[in-house]
């Protein structure tokens, strides 16, 4: 099945989970304070590298239309902390 030519079909607002990958001794908490502001989130743990020297985490949070979404990832794409943003 070829997905290419498909586009994302989102009802908003919705909830939205970033995949955020940064180093071990990074905060993701302050990472999502300096992207969401006082703008409500949740970030819980996801995994680890095997080495341990990173980790990953679901950042999630309301996203009221496809432009807020998209923002919000070059948001943690922009944080010099974060390695990974998905």
């Amino acid at each position: 099945m070829n997905l290419n030519d498909k586009k994302l079909e989102l009802q908003y607002p919705c909830n939205w989970d970033y995949k955020v990958i940064i180093e071990k001794d990074c905060d993701i908490h302050d990472i999502a304070k300096c992207v969401f502001g006082e703008r409500e989130h949740k970030v819980t743990k996801s995994k680890k590298s095997k080495s341990d020297k990173y980790h990953s985490y679901n950042v999630s949070t309301l996203v009221h239309n496809d432009d807020d979404r998209k923002e919000l990832f070059e948001q943690f794409k922009k944080e010099k902390d974060v390695k990974m943003v998905l």
